[in-house]
């Protein structure tokens, strides 16, 4: 595959970069308090022109759903006029999203080109058409490129086969493994589909058993990773070395439960400020895990890389009849400040729950366990062990609640 960039953003020093989305986000801020009625209200004491993003709150999904509930159709974080959107999607939760008149409303052009995908070659859309946006996201992007589409959408995988024999498209999108289902289709048919050399996957695991399979039969075949609240917030190159952030949004990694930005390898939740002027989210917090890797791709793009979809960040557990949340363990952090990371375990002994706080520490100290044990009974309402542990020996997965009982059923 060739060497080459969809702009000239891609390849932009750091510096550059860092400053140019310093000022993008004062603009948006200015922007959602001026038009959004919700940032209106939570931004009224914000400076836009100071404004940091530790400085703003995080908005979580759950509240979001709760807002559009009470505040329908949008919840008040949509600044462009109902009338003039292209389309509205209702998404599981459920939860609306916008898609305004706009070109490449999604941003999935540029995932798309760092596929391969170029202008005139057909997409082989597999994505729904129907309720969520995936399919307008994917068609959306290949247009932009100047691609015709092919709206095949889901299921029917022998009408699928079939349709790419006759159409001959270049590039397949759709979900890791319905690309394989079609080509095996194929070969049940003798149908010739050597035309599809390249696919853009989302929407579910990756298994390296799966890409395997596509390199042995001679495709390339790259994922990303969006949401249907945000469009694209990160894409795979022909590197294949973790996905590479968007230049439409800012990602930061926090310590789940919080907005508290966590360093570079460590594991937390995705939180996402997107940079569309139709939707100004700000601190999404997407409920997903990962971690930024260090330095940059070699591929020539020079924006920061976060790895893959690690697991989901909302692990409460429901002990005692009493939920406890990943919030909880980081009030009980901010109350003990010499412990940097722990994790609440939670298990059965016979049929009575049982927690146990996790806590690094340098040293073994039984002052701080009593301390921790006062502070998790303090945060939960809870009573709990406590166990330190050397600094390095908990898991770096983003894990803060370890529920181990058995799913009943």
């Amino acid at each position: 595959m060739a060497l080459t960039f969809y702009d000239d953003l891609e390849t932009r020093s750091a510096d550059a970069r860092e400053a140019a989305q310093a000022q993008a986000l004062q603009r948006q801020v200015a922007h959602a308090k001026a038009h959004a009625l919700h940032y209106s209200r939570v931004l009224a004491d914000v400076d836009p022109a100071a404004v940091s993003l530790a400085a703003l709150p995080i908005t979580r999904k759950s509240a979001l759903i709760a807002q559009q509930a009470g505040e329908p159709p949008f919840g008040g974080v949509v600044a462009t006029a109902f009338g003039t959107l292209a389309r509205v999607f209702v998404s599981p939760g459920p939860i609306a999203e916008p898609e305004a008149a706009a070109t490449d409303y999604w941003r999935y052009g540029r995932a798309l080109h760092a596929t391969g995908l170029r202008p005139g070659k057909l997409l082989h859309n597999c994505f729904a058409y129907h309720f969520t946006p995936a399919g307008s996201m994917l068609e959306g992007g290949a247009r932009a490129l100047g691609c015709p589409v092919f709206p095949a959408g889901t299921g029917n995988t022998e009408m699928q086969a079939r349709a790419a024999a006759q159409l001959r498209p270049c590039c397949y999108s759709g979900t890791p493994d319905f690309l394989k289902a079609i080509l095996e289709k194929g070969d049940e048919l003798g149908l010739d589909l050597t035309s599809l050399q390249l696919g853009h996957v989302t929407g579910g695991a990756y298994l390296p058993s799966l890409r395997g399979w596509y390199a042995d039969r001679g495709l390339t075949v790259l994922q990303s990773y969006g949401t249907a609240d945000l469009g694209l917030i990160a894409y795979e190159s022909e590197a294949r070395e973790g996905m590479i952030l968007d230049e439409g949004v800012i990602v930061e990694i926090v310590r789940p439960g919080t907005g508290d930005l966590l360093p570079d390898g460590e594991v937390g939740e995705v939180v996402v400020t997107t940079l569309n002027p139709h939707h100004p989210l700000l601190r999404f917090a997407t409920g997903d895990l990962s971690a930024i890797m260090p330095g940059v791709s070699p591929c020539g793009r020079t924006n920061r890389r976060m790895r893959g979809w690690m697991g989901r960040a909302d692990q409460a557990a429901k002990v005692r009849g009493m939920f406890v949340r990943p919030e909880q363990v980081a009030e009980l952090l901010r109350a003990v400040p010499i412990v940097m990371k722990a994790r609440l375990v939670v298990s059965l002994d016979g049929d009575r729950d049982v927690m146990l706080l996790r806590a690094e520490a340098a040293t073994a100290d039984e002052a701080l366990t009593e301390q921790l044990g006062l502070a998790l009974q303090s945060a939960t309402k809870l009573r709990g062990l406590v166990e330190l542990v050397p600094p390095g020996s908990l898991p770096n997965d983003g894990r803060v609640i370890d529920d181990t009982r058995p799913v009943s059923g």
